[in-house]
């Protein structure tokens, strides 16, 4: 993606967390105000194309991951087609040239043939750390549409068969003609009778009522790759919904990455965090101290004169830098213990300190 661009969430005027309703709701209202067919002031055209390809990212939850995490460089290798194929720009505008063939012509790519593709679905996995450092295999449930068992998808009560629509003919659309000062006119609507099946179904099935599909809950297995970053997407195709459209390709799974909690670290990339509580006595002394790291224990010496809030660093104990095939650090935060009831034992021994620094 080029540089220069303006944010997307600023084009279309939502915040980060916006949801997916918010920015649709954002992109009609600003897009209708611009589009070319209705606006023909200067620059009109250009901000159609701005609020339209912000919308393109924004509303695909891979594509808006990879955007929150590394801007319009997370992009890179996305292509127009790739933003704005499989958008129902004619849901979002009621209407065919309000969406349809105008970006033909606004961005050069020829509209996608054949029946839409089923919905994407997008679910989150906690990933323990040990995972991330070594890369595994995570097994994911989740629920998704898929082809009746019973009716094996006709939506017909096994036994019988939906019959052809005799509004339409089973053509599943009817077109309007009408002349007017001398030109043709033709307009194609979806029947209303089968709402653009082309078939009806008389007796459905009980499974799945007549639509063809049930939710069921599928499980899979993915590869978690190395060092993977927090909040990554993995796109799993076909893997989705069912289509809603006969011939329909089913959509993508979207799996995004969470890192799961671990009270021995916290994550900050791919370097790791840990607190350490010490004593006054080993502040002042030094001490030797048994620290996890991801692979065992190892030996940390604190030297003597530690101060409360340093931090010491234990190299290449981290995570695996994605694709670069470095590891971060593991950085120990060393805070000193001060005892809030010390014992009488431990009242005259710090007295005697006092003693001793007023004498200095």
């Amino acid at each position: 993606m080029a540089n220069g661009k303006r944010d997307y969430y600023e084009v279309l005027g939502v915040s980060r967390d916006a949801s997916a309703d918010e920015i649709k709701k954002a992109y009609r209202k600003l897009a209708l105000q611009h589009h070319p067919d209705h606006n023909d002031e200067p620059g009109s055209e250009e901000k159609f194309k701005e609020l339209s390809e912000a919308y393109g990212v924004l509303s695909d939850p891979e594509k808006r991951v990879r955007y929150d995490r590394g801007g319009f460089e997370g992009l890179d290798g996305v292509s127009f087609e790739d933003i704005f194929g499989g958008i129902n720009f004619g849901d979002i505008f009621g209407g065919a040239r309000a969406g349809g063939s105008v970006f033909d012509d606004l961005f050069g790519f020829g509209r996608r043939r054949g029946p839409a593709g089923g919905m994407s679905v997008q679910v989150q996995v906690r990933v323990p750390l040990k995972t991330i450092l070594t890369g595994g295999e995570e097994k994911i449930k989740y629920n998704r549409t898929q082809t009746c068992s019973v009716c094996e998808g006709s939506g017909a009560k096994p036994g019988t068969e939906p019959i052809s629509c005799e509004e339409c003919g089973g053509a599943g659309q009817k077109v309007f003609t009408s002349q007017q000062q001398g030109m043709v006119f033709q307009q194609v609507a979806v029947c209303e009778v089968c709402q653009g099946l082309g078939t009806i179904i008389e007796d459905p099935c009980t499974d799945c009522r007549g639509t063809g599909s049930v939710e069921q809950e599928t499980e899979i297995e993915i590869k978690i790759p190395p060092g993977v970053d927090e909040g990554t997407a993995l796109r799993v195709p076909g893997h989705g919904n069912l289509s809603t459209q006969p011939g329909g390709p089913p959509g993508d799974l979207i799996v995004v990455i969470n890192t799961e909690d671990d009270p021995r670290f916290e994550r900050r990339g791919y370097h790791l965090q840990r607190t350490e509580n010490i004593s006054i006595s080993d502040a002042v002394l030094g001490i030797k101290l048994d620290v996890p790291t991801l692979l065992g224990d190892v030996e940390v010496k604190v030297p003597p004169g530690t101060q409360p809030g340093t931090i010491m660093r234990l190299a290449n104990e981290g995570l695996p830098n994605y694709g670069s095939g470095r590891r971060g650090d593991i950085y120990l935060n060393i805070q000193v213990e001060i005892p809030k009831k010390p014992s009488k034992e431990e009242r005259k021994i710090f007295e005697q300190l006092q003693e001793l620094h007023e004498k200095k």
